[in-house]
């Protein structure tokens, strides 16, 4: 058995970091309470986590006192119904005051924490301090007490699911694919080489995963197929004839988020990739075709995160409106773009000009722009739904804005998991890796990591070399 010492910010990134630890002790050094007092009056995600860490802490009272340590097991009524685990150890809060080593001798709330841990480790307990603070890590580990970070929720980002596999086959499989419509996915697993111990492409193969063909005789011979849902067949996918609201595929990933974005059937998608790779701007075609082309959709919706880029919205000049075109500029330019020589059909008496026609869309209510935070609480039926730089939101933000999905409702997350401006989140931390992982085989998802920048030659100089 071993003891966890966890730091503030495991807590602020997942309330429920309390109950991962399975037969394990938790101990909460008494500055933990401090800071989460500190932060619980915030009004964004933070604060929110501090307070529902706050109340689990709270109910575990109810089994005894806290600084002797509770233990938890059947019945105990802080766990909430959906932690991962049912833990059967001890949370303990820690109220000594630690004699501690002279590299940490400042009064700094990081310093009395690993203090903590550093006087358990000195007492013969089997201590791991967790932490997601790179900086507080690299000093308890400079202490010699094992240091970690908290690893649930976390993914292998080195073989995060990309949404497509490369076979060859023979050209008679792919002339059939193209002549039948369909074709049986055993007929291609078949054809694969597999190394032992290893599975099937049947087996392999997830829902709504698309399958680049190459002929074994000619490779400029190719077809592209995507799983049908959860059938065992795999259908054709063809470079559109006409363009998305004036947009056009460059390269085949771009084709494969295409396709699922202008699938109905598909509820959930998730777009990673690169600057310039077109990811957001795939995804505003898509769902201005749904929304003002088929009429498939009441309204587009797009939102992006304010806090993790470490300025609130209230900091900015102006009134909300004011406020929000500043922090949604990317998103004005993607509509500019499209709206300038494709948006001609929205042309009105009233809006020549492209600014107009944004203009427009807004105040009929068609086009709605906002920032994350008016979400939450939120029941959003009937719209077409984009959350872009989604790589900025911890797993718990996530599952908060899918289960805000109402009934016949599509949502996109865009993102670039390389650049991530939360100082408590990484490549393999982020809700959109998370989000990418856990929904893999999903009927109603699907996801292409896209890696070819389109935006110029320059950037795809810049995102090469630089």
């Amino acid at each position: 058995m071993k003891t966890f010492v966890i730091d503030t910010n495991v807590l602020l990134h997942n309330p429920q970091g309390l109950f991962v630890f399975q037969e394990n002790d938790v101990v909460i050094p008494f500055t933990v309470l401090e800071e989460l007092d500190r932060f619980k009056s915030d009004n964004d995600d933070r604060g929110r986590n501090a307070r529902e860490a706050i109340r689990y802490l709270d109910k575990l009272r109810v089994a005894g006192r806290l600084d002797q340590g509770v233990r938890l097991g059947n019945g105990a009524p802080a766990i909430p119904e959906a932690a991962p685990y049912k833990p059967t150890g001890h949370v303990r809060v820690d109220t000594a005051a630690h004699e501690r080593p002279a590299a940490i001798m400042g009064d700094s709330p990081d310093n009395r924490i690993i203090a903590v841990a550093w006087a358990l480790h000195g007492a013969g307990e089997r201590v791991v301090f967790v932490s997601k603070d790179i900086n507080c890590r690299i000093k308890s580990d400079a202490l010699g007490i094992p240091t970690e970070d908290f690893q649930n929720q976390k993914v292998d980002v080195d073989h995060l699911y990309s949404g497509y596999l490369t076979l060859q086959v023979d050209g008679e499989t792919i002339d059939a694919l193209y002549s039948d419509r369909m074709l049986p996915i055993e007929r291609v697993s078949a054809q694969a080489e597999t190394a032992e111990g290893e599975a099937t492409i049947a087996e392999r193969l997830h829902p709504n995963q698309f399958v680049l063909l190459i002929d074994v005789a000619d490779e400029s011979h190719t077809g592209l197929a995507r799983r049908l849902g959860d059938t065992e067949h795999l259908i054709p996918v063809t470079t559109q004839r006409k363009p998305t609201f004036g947009i056009m595929p460059r390269n085949v990933q771009q084709t494969m988020a295409l396709d699922m974005l202008l699938d109905d059937e598909i509820k959930l998608v998730t777009l990673v990739g690169g600057a310039g790779t077109g990811k957001t701007l795939l995804a505003i075609a898509a769902g201005m075709a749904k929304v003002y082309t088929e009429k498939r959709y009441e309204k587009l919706l797009v939102a992006r995160p304010i806090m993790p880029m470490g300025r609130d919205i209230g900091y900015l000049p102006g009134d909300k409106d004011e406020k929000l075109g500043a922090w949604m500029q990317p998103i004005f330019d993607n509509l500019s773009y499209l709206l300038s020589t494709r948006g001609s059909h929205l042309q009105t008496a009233e809006s020549h000009t492209t600014e107009q026609r944004i203009g427009k869309l807004l105040a009929d209510g068609q086009l709605v722009l906002e920032p994350l935070t008016y979400i939450r609480g939120r029941s959003i039926p009937h719209q077409f739904i984009i959350i872009d730089e989604a790589q900025n939101l911890s797993p718990h933000e996530i599952k908060t804005i899918v289960s805000r999905v109402g009934e016949s409702t599509k949502i996109v997350f865009t993102g670039d998991i390389q650049q991530i401006d939360s100082p408590y989140l990484d490549s393999s931390s982020n809700g959109l890796s998370y989000l990418v992982d856990r929904m893999k085989g999903v009927p109603i998802v699907g996801h292409i990591s896209l890696a070819k920048s389109e935006r110029s030659e320059l950037a795809s100089l810049a995102t090469e070399r630089l």
